[in-house]
């Protein structure tokens, strides 16, 4: 057992404590608690396992503050050379992850951090060791995770971006005694969405399923300007569940001269059923439909997502009852503090 005996007066070991609590480097912390305990007279390896390293490390500590006294315990890797991970690297790094290996020359349609290295390599000059990436990847916040499939707008980008700035416009400043809601449906599935879960490691947790699926659905309006939500239920999502929706916008906004329902190109929206319901209704429900492909523009998707992160992901109901009982749940607490309607409905 290699024991490397200090002889520190003690001027400098009250130098040392003193530094140790006023630093806010937590190495040099460490390499002053090692100095300390040498100084007791402890072993490398006691002092490697009081602090949690190897004991190489200790040994090289010890030998830098025989050699150079306090000031060989702070960090000299500042002389190794230029910083290679500064501000102007990281920046284009953050550029670079944002884009597609195909923009840069290479027909690989993923990331790797040996691809990254190059590409950076190319473009400012500077070769990284692999693993010195994944600390600039850590740094810029980059993370490896699944895109989201989406369809692109077939509509022109000067024309999808003037009717989202009328329909923006439109729910931040309706007209005196008009209301503006979002309207959209959702899919509730007995079988449950399978989704991440914090697991120890070594185990996966198990989700118990019904096996056989049954389905409910939701038609919902999220009321753009004091967030309340107006729900019905039904077993099928046809034009019956949405004419039901309008219906209880109706009846829970009587004194409403118009409401605006901002949704989706769904076809049941534009159904003959829909049509002579919003002739019944006196004209009083006007639908504004969002560009095709848009879903981040409806409101209500935020809410849906909720409802699956809440309520039905990884669930483990074994009736279609128990889950829509959850799923009421959420949307009441979701509401509480508005004046909320919930309505159950049998398409």
């Amino acid at each position: 057992m290699t024991r490397m005996v200090l002889d520190v007066p003690k001027r400098v070991k009250l130098e040392i404590r003193r530094l140790r609590r006023t630093t806010r480097d937590a190495g040099l912390a460490v390499r002053c608690q090692m100095v300390l305990h040498a100084a007791k007279g402890r072993s490398s390896r006691v002092i490697a396992e009081a602090v949690g390293c190897s004991r190489s490390w200790v040994s090289r500590v010890l030998r830098r503050f025989q050699s150079d006294g306090i000031t060989g315990l702070t960090d000299t890797r500042e002389d190794n050379g230029t910083l290679k991970l500064d501000d102007w690297y990281l920046g284009r790094l953050y550029e670079v992850v944002g884009g597609r290996p195909s923009n840069y020359g290479y027909p690989r349609p993923t990331w790797t951090r040996e691809l990254l290295v190059e590409v950076m390599a190319k473009l400012t000059g500077v070769r990284i060791h692999v693993a010195t990436m994944s600390r600039a990847l850590k740094a810029i916040g980059a993370r490896r995770g699944r895109p989201r499939p989406t369809v692109r707008c077939p509509w022109s980008k000067p024309c999808k971006d003037r009717r989202l700035r009328a329909l923006r416009a439109l729910a931040r400043n309706p007209a005196p005694g008009e209301v503006v809601l979002y309207a959209d449906e959702v899919d509730i599935h007995l079988n449950p969405k399978i989704g991440l879960d914090w697991m120890n490691r070594g185990q996966q947790k198990e989700v118990v399923t019904p096996g056989k699926n049954e389905k409910r659905y939701l038609a919902g309006a999220l009321n753009a300007a004091t967030g309340s939500l107006t729900c019905v239920e039904g077993t099928r999502k046809n034009s019956s569940l949405f004419v039901a929706l309008l219906a209880a916008l109706v009846q829970d906004h009587p004194g409403a001269r118009k409401i605006h329902v901002i949704l989706d190109n769904y076809r049941i929206h534009h159904s003959q059923m829909t049509q002579i319901a919003l002739g019944s209704f006196g004209q009083r429900i006007v639908l504004h439909f969002l560009p095709p492909y848009c879903p981040n523009d409806n409101r209500i998707e935020r809410v849906w997502l909720d409802l699956h992160a809440e309520v039905t992901r990884n669930h483990e109901r074994a009736s279609m009852g128990e889950l829509m009982q959850d799923v009421w749940r959420f949307i009441r607490r979701r509401n509480r503090g508005h004046q909320t309607r919930i309505r159950r409905y049998a398409a």
